[in-house]
């Protein structure tokens, strides 16, 4: 990751550091020794990580997760859930104000290519729904309260879209290039051994594209993802797009970052999700402590209680600023 000029604070790479993460911090010239492709113009400093590091294909780790639970008994359903029944629980708070507690104890389920629905009775509901995770928790009742309450604190979940370009240079960076993200945001990896590469870049927040489809808008890519990787990496100059594609980032739109844990008043409703890009990477350790939360009632192994829901309804921001 390239440091700007304008912002030369390297207290999040020292964080991780202390945590055991093997990274250095390079200067330009350091930079340029090490990758004399990449021209330093307006970078402060590098961090570059030293071991540990590589990229995989989601797809194909999302269906060796798949099978191997399947082998261990899990039985996995595809249909959209249309509704949640509850049981209710009155009581008190501490200033005698009546609080309500939901219980879910049914899902209906719309089974695909079917009108009926599939009645699934439950303990426990783990809202993972990703993009359309703040649709589903707004089905059970989350939101739905006088503003300023607790019980009408939103899960500030949403769709937004995102594009990843695939691109061809044959004088590009070769075997040692590594995932770089550049001080404009835009980033860029190795595709595989016959220089191909793919990147993209976040929009600004006035710039948001539609999430009503998955259209690709290749205008995007040459007047903000090319010129900045372009003047990062001149031999970019010549690359030929191949293809591109669209995704969605669950993104949060309070913090920008995972919400992890139940929620205060649907009582057996536990959250996995808003992690803004960054979920697959972040999967293993929140499986583990949501497993740790339904089985032990608290985090064990890592305490993730800044990532829960009641942020918020207080206001307090868990803020990730290295959303690409």
């Amino acid at each position: 990751m390239l440091l700007p000029l304008s912002h030369t604070n390297s207290d999040p790479i020292i964080s991780l550091r202390q945590e055991g993460a093997k990274i250095c911090l390079m200067s330009p010239e350091q930079l340029r020794n090490k990758f004399p492709w990449i021209n330093t113009e307006g970078v402060a400093l590098a961090s570059y990580g030293l071991e540990g590091e590589g990229w995989f294909d989601p797809w194909c780790l999302l269906q060796g997760l798949r099978r191997k639970v399947q082998s261990m008994g899990v039985i996995i359903c595809q249909g959209e859930v249309t509704r949640f029944v509850s049981s209710l629980d009155c009581m008190k708070d501490v200033d005698g104000e009546e609080v309500t507690l939901k219980r879910i104890y049914e899902v209906h389920v719309k089974m695909n290519q079917s009108l009926e629905y599939q009645p699934v009775e439950c303990a426990v509901v783990i809202n993972a729904a990703g993009a359309w995770s703040g649709q589903v928790a707004a089905l059970a009742g989350i939101g739905q309260g006088p503003p300023g309450t607790l019980k009408g604190t939103k899960l500030p979940v949403e769709p937004r879209k995102r594009y990843v370009y695939s691109w061809h240079c044959p004088q590009g960076p070769g075997l040692e290039a590594p995932l770089l993200v550049d001080t404009s945001g835009a980033y860029f990896r190795r595709d595989g051994l016959g220089h191909n590469y793919l990147g993209g870049c976040s929009p600004s927040e006035e710039e948001e594209p539609d999430p009503g489809d998955l259209e690709v808008d290749h205008d995007f890519f040459h007047h903000k993802v090319w010129p900045p990787l372009a003047q990062r990496i001149p031999v970019f100059e010549a690359l030929k797009v191949q293809r591109a594609w669209a995704g969605y980032y669950d993104y949060n739109t309070f913090d920008q970052n995972g919400v992890v844990g139940p929620h205060p008043l649907v009582t057996n409703m536990y959250f996995a999700t808003g992690f803004s890009g960054h979920g697959l990477q972040q999967a293993p350790a929140v499986g583990r402590a949501v497993a740790e939360l339904v089985l032990n009632g608290q985090f064990q192994t890592i305490n993730l209680n800044a990532f829960t829901f009641d942020r918020f309804f207080l206001g307090v921001k868990t803020e990730e600023f290295n959303i690409i």
